[in-house]
């Protein structure tokens, strides 16, 4: 069964596979209305089942129309609307739910929680994000900047900021599509020793640079990230502000990349905090194209694990 529960355990030729299609379905979708139907109607009497116990925008929306415009039907839950975490255990859902739908995305806190869904599901199951990675998010990304500036291959990639979940699919992704990376931040938040050994040993450069002038020096592509959760109390957004303010992405520091690279940002975003509003409004920035593509990146993960 073709779960896509990580960058780093999906083979990169079906990751090169999804890219690929993603790109081709934007393109045939070009100048049609939002809600227009695709062509071939890939997921006609298919059920997708969105499972949110996280808030969110770009995951919800961008899954929900991706089904819709490929003819597929939508059930979204939230942890509020489920016996999830309620007294009801998640082997017990998942075997409850694969004889309703056929494809499962959850957004959830505890990666143990994913992985047990997918355990006991006899559908495939996608991870729309955990405290730990955000796989759809850095599909999504690699698609935008590979049509932008082609192949990622042998670019070098900076991560400024916090090392967290977004973070942490772009070391797995450095290592399935043969780009290096640069973290660059307090070492407080230094990204897991796990996610940088699994890039090193595929062959990836992960460097750590406390010095973000250094970092940013002949950067294909920087990526920043809020620095705060909507769950952290203030005390703690407080130390993290202090600890992050060196690293904010300004116009100074995108000065040190290359002319011509990139800014990503995978929203929400507090501008004038983690970035600038000159660098997110600024003419290397791509965000909303990033934004978009999650649309098109997710269409084809579905596809992909559905082998529709």
């Amino acid at each position: 069964m073709n779960h896509f529960l990580d960058i780093h355990k999906t083979d990169p030729a079906d990751l090169r596979t999804i890219i690929d299609q993603a790109q081709g379905m934007k393109t045939a979708r070009l100048g049609r209305p939002r809600g227009s139907a695709d062509d071939d109607q890939p997921l006609s009497g298919h059920v997708v089942a969105l499972i949110f116990e996280k808030p969110s925008t770009r995951t919800r929306v961008s899954f929900d129309v991706g089904v819709r415009q490929m003819g597929g039907t939508t059930m979204v839950l939230s942890g509020t609307d489920m016996q999830l975490g309620h007294g009801e255990t998640i082997a017990d859902t998942a075997r409850v739910l694969s004889r309703y739908v056929d494809l499962i995305m959850i957004r959830t806190f505890d990666e143990t929680v994913l992985m047990e869904m997918a355990d006991y599901a006899d559908v495939p199951v996608i991870n729309g994000l955990t405290d730990r990675t955000h796989p759809c998010q850095i599909m999504a990304d690699v698609m935008t900047y590979e049509e932008h500036r082609g192949p990622i291959k042998g670019k070098k990639v900076v991560w400024s900021g916090d090392g967290n979940n977004v973070c942490a699919s772009f070391l797995h992704a450095a290592g399935q599509f043969g780009f290096d990376l640069t973290f660059t931040g307090p070492a407080q938040l230094d990204p897991e020793d796990e996610f940088v050994g699994l890039a090193r040993k595929s062959g990836s450069t992960v460097t750590i640079e406390r010095d973000p002038f250094k970092a940013f020096e002949g950067a294909d592509l920087v990526v920043t990230d809020t620095w705060v959760s909507m769950h952290d109390s203030q005390s703690a957004k407080e130390r993290r502000h202090n600890m992050l303010r060196p690293y904010q992405v300004n116009d100074e520091l995108m000065a040190h990349a290359k002319p011509d690279a990139l800014f990503m940002h995978c929203l929400p975003a507090h501008r004038e905090e983690e970035a600038t509003s000159s660098v997110m409004d600024g003419a290397n920035s791509v965000v909303f194209d990033e934004a978009e593509n999650r649309l098109h990146a997710q269409k084809s993960i579905i596809r992909w694990c559905l082998e529709v």
